[in-house]
Formats: structure tokens, sequence, C-alpha cells
């Protein structure tokens, strides 16, 4: 949904495929399309891969060296990897293990390493300097991970969100994920009631 509101800002698609390639990642496909969602026009951004070959376990050791391998920009890959290091954190907390001993399943997968990717590349095309994010509606219920079922926010998602203003709805589905939960607590500057602005651009991301 991130990268898809920044390519609804105007993120061109093919500058970002480009700078994704420099992760040297194979069989897997990009591609975006506008879509309605709920009446609002919207870009939907997905990742497409061979599952077989692409969703294996990667530590963090074995994540940060795709990232430390890449070719992208210093400052892009020290964010990427700092995205990594709080899910990381969050995991050996929850599991009591040593960091370097946590495997992560869904957030190892390729297209979890492009979204965490992307947004920084996509963020730093566009000159974004300071983000500045809503509470965050965490949603109710229970979610499935490969450790079993979990109530809603997951055991990661509600370490990493620690010290910022939650709560939830009505909504029956998880609304924060662990990777979603890093992102926004890694760049944002604030969060809280909307400040005081001018709106000059307005970019939606369907989920």
């Amino acid at each position: 949904m991130t990268i898809g509101a920044l390519i609804d800002l105007g993120l061109d698609i093919n500058f970002l495929i480009k700078d994704l390639s420099k992760l040297n990642l194979k069989n897997y496909k990009i591609e975006a399309k506008k879509i309605i969602k709920n009446g609002i026009v919207a870009t939907k951004f997905n990742i497409t891969n061979n599952k077989k070959q692409n969703q294996e376990e990667r530590n963090l050791k074995e994540i940060n060296r795709i990232i430390d391998n890449s070719k992208l920009d210093n400052e892009i890959k020290n964010i990427i990897k700092k995205i990594f290091l709080k899910i990381a954190s969050a995991e050996a907390k929850i599991h009591n293990k040593p960091i370097d001993k946590i495997h992560f399943h869904e957030i190892g997968a390729i297209d979890t390493i492009i979204d965490v990717a992307g947004a920084i590349i996509g963020l730093k095309k566009l000159g974004i300097e300071k983000i500045y994010c809503s509470k965050l509606n965490v949603g109710t219920g229970f979610v499935n991970f490969s450790h079993g079922r979990f109530p809603i926010p997951a055991p990661a998602t509600a370490e990493i969100l620690k010290g910022v203003p939650i709560y939830n709805s009505d909504t029956k589905a998880e609304l924060v994920t662990p990777t979603g939960a890093a992102i926004i607590t890694t760049l944002a500057d604030g969060f809280g009631e909307m400040p005081a602005m001018k709106i000059e651009k307005i970019g939606y991301g369907s989920g």
C-alpha cells in the first residue's frame, strides 16, 4: 500500500523497477495498476514471484547480505537494514532467542524485501523529507502465522509499536503488520493529530 500510494503521487514505476533490480533478486515480477476501491481510484502495487524459490526463510544476516551486496545508495541501504533490525529485535524478544537465531518466515520472503526497499527508494526519489502519521488503527480479531494463531495486533507488531498511539475499531482484520509497523516507526517524525498544512498532492495505495 505504501508503494502504491507513492506511485499514485507520481513515482515512476519504471524508475522503481530499475532501482529494485540493484538488489539482484530473481524470479519476480512487478506491476502497478489503477483500480476502484470503495468508489475511489487508487493504485494497486503487486509483486508476483516463484513462491517455491522466493518464500524461503532468511535470517537477519542473510537479508543484510542481500542489501549490502546491492548497488543501492548507501543511505537507502542503511534505512532498509534499520527496518529489518527493528523486526528482528522484536522477534528475538518475544521468542526469547538471540537475534542471530531468528529466522524470518513471511518477512524473509522476496516480496517483503521489495516492499521495504521500494518504499525507501520511492520516498527518496520523491524528495519527501518528513513523515507524519496518525494514530494507528491496528484492527481486531485473530491472524495466522507460521508460529500459530494470535490475537491482533500480533506479538511482533505490538512490540514494535511500543510508545506509539494505537487503537482498534470493529474492523476484524490485521490493519498493521510487523513490516508496516517497522517501516512507519522508523520513518515517521511523529504520531497524532494532523499538523496544519497546505495539501499539494494526494496518493491512494490499495491493499
